[in-house]
């Protein structure tokens, strides 16, 4: 039978927001998945931005492939919490796959957070 374990974000201390800081790829690590492969995790993401100004951002789902794995939107000023991948999984890999992040402007889009572990 599967085990379901709600996670942190790998890339947050103690479950806080995870400041952008890249402005390219590959970005920032917002989560690394599983080594196992029979390891499957479920991931939440949500965006705020606290510029006065709406922010490109674009998520690296998986790998750093454009335009295979990324998701692109324009995070409006001063918003949040702005749902971006809406429990989109990562299968466990002998390699992890890695979710990343990149804004238009440097450390003023934070990424919040959990992933549901299936195992």
């Amino acid at each position: 039978m599967a085990t379901f374990t709600k996670k942190i974000l790998s890339g947050s201390t103690d479950g806080r927001m995870i400041k952008v800081a890249a402005t390219s790829s590959p970005g920032t690590t917002i989560h690394t998945g599983s080594s196992t492969a029979t390891t499957i995790d479920e991931i939440w993401l949500y965006a705020v931005n606290s510029d006065t100004t709406a922010r490109k951002l674009t998520i690296q789902f998986g790998g750093t492939s454009s335009p295979d794995d990324e998701i692109e939107l324009t995070v409006a000023a001063e918003s949040g919490l702005v749902l971006i991948t809406p429990g989109f999984v990562l299968k466990g890999n002998a390699t992890p796959l890695v979710v990343k992040a990149f804004a238009a402007t440097t450390n003023v889009i934070n990424i919040g957070g959990y992933v549901n572990q299936i195992a």
